[in-house]
């Protein structure tokens, strides 16, 4: 097996232009307003392994997850999925090749089905989109045995979404991503509509998988339990940049940024019963008007003149990548 990384994104970057009408910025003379989604996001997945995303609502996790697949073009930088230049593949006929090799779980297994669809057309439409079976017998035959992958029955194929639960509705989910026998899977949240019971069922079901069929997962969450059972690596991020990145055991025993440290802190464990939990302190800013400097100094125990003047970059300390003066200076 390669030692080069499977996906490497540089710099990536998406702005969305969310100004007013163009007659309403003229009569009321207002400019245009930007919104910095993703701003300089840049990290590396190796084959078979886990990099989960975190970081609260708006942070740009999903706007990452559209930019891996191409549902979205960068405003800036690229990526490279195993060697090549994978947004500029998505504009040529090649492209239908590589988005074989790239699939994407969405969140909501209740708005990602169509539900006047049986199972047997919503899991076997990437077969057909991709010509890689045609027959009715094979296809028929070809779903039944993803269906049996991710713990359902072929007797399901014949009904509808409406028909099951949450959690049996994203194992449909996970069945119809895996069709084209992808290499690389991009998850958003594919947990967080599901009861705690049948996430861990899911969960499970993608780490047998990962094992059994060597995939490559980008994993967004905002459970920082979740990505404790399933991450390999850890990014943080916050108002469209990553602030920290690190192995999954060296960023839960020794977080660096003072942002990874807060959310650390808010999750209840067993041993600290009876101790007040510390709640995430104040809020995410507006990210029409980010704050000067470093995006986190508003909130930051630790902040100085420099992290409200000059905005870090994502270094190597210690042998974790973070973005944070006060780490740099050694004043944490």
């Amino acid at each position: 097996m390669s030692t080069e990384p499977l996906v490497v994104a540089h710099d990536l970057a998406r702005t969305f232009d969310v100004s007013p009408p163009w007659l309403n910025r003229v009569l009321e003379r207002k400019p245009r307003v930007l919104l910095h989604a993703v701003d300089g996001v840049s990290f590396s997945i190796e084959r078979g392994k886990t990099l989960a995303l975190v970081g609260e609502s708006g942070c740009g996790k999903s706007t990452v997850a559209r930019l891996l697949v191409g549902l979205y073009a960068p405003t800036r930088g690229g990526l490279q999925f195993d060697g090549q230049d994978a947004h500029a593949a998505f504009k040529t006929p090649e492209g239908r090749k590589l988005r074989r090799r790239i699939q994407m779980i969405f969140q909501d297994p209740y708005a990602s089905l169509n539900p006047r669809w049986v199972v047997e057309d919503i899991v076997g439409e990437p077969l057909r989109e991709h010509g890689i079976l045609s027959g009715k017998a094979e296809l028929r035959e070809r779903v039944g045995e993803l269906l049996k992958s991710v713990g359902l029955s072929p007797l399901d194929m014949s009904k509808y979404p409406h028909q099951f639960s949450g959690g049996q509705r994203q194992r449909i989910s996970i069945a119809r991503a895996l069709a084209t026998q992808p290499e690389f899977l991009v998850c958003d949240e594919p947990t967080s509509a599901l009861d705690v019971s049948v996430q861990a069922q899911v969960l499970n079901i993608m780490k047998d998988l990962q094992r059994q069929q060597g995939l490559t997962y980008l994993f967004i969450s905002h459970n920082l339990a979740v990505v404790r059972h399933v991450a390999d690596q850890v990014g943080v991020m916050y108002l469209g940049r990553l602030v920290e990145v690190a192995d999954k055991q060296k960023l839960f025993a020794e977080p660096q940024h003072p942002y990874t440290r807060m959310l650390l802190d808010a999750i209840p464990q067993m041993k600290h019963t009876g101790r007040s939990r510390t709640p995430v302190q104040g809020e995410v800013p507006n990210p029409l008007n980010p704050p000067t400097g470093c995006a986190f100094h508003p909130r930051c125990p630790h902040a100085n003149a420099r992290c409200s003047a000059e905005r870090p970059k994502l270094l190597s300390i210690k042998g974790v990548q973070v973005a944070c003066h006060a780490v740099e200076e050694g004043r944490i």
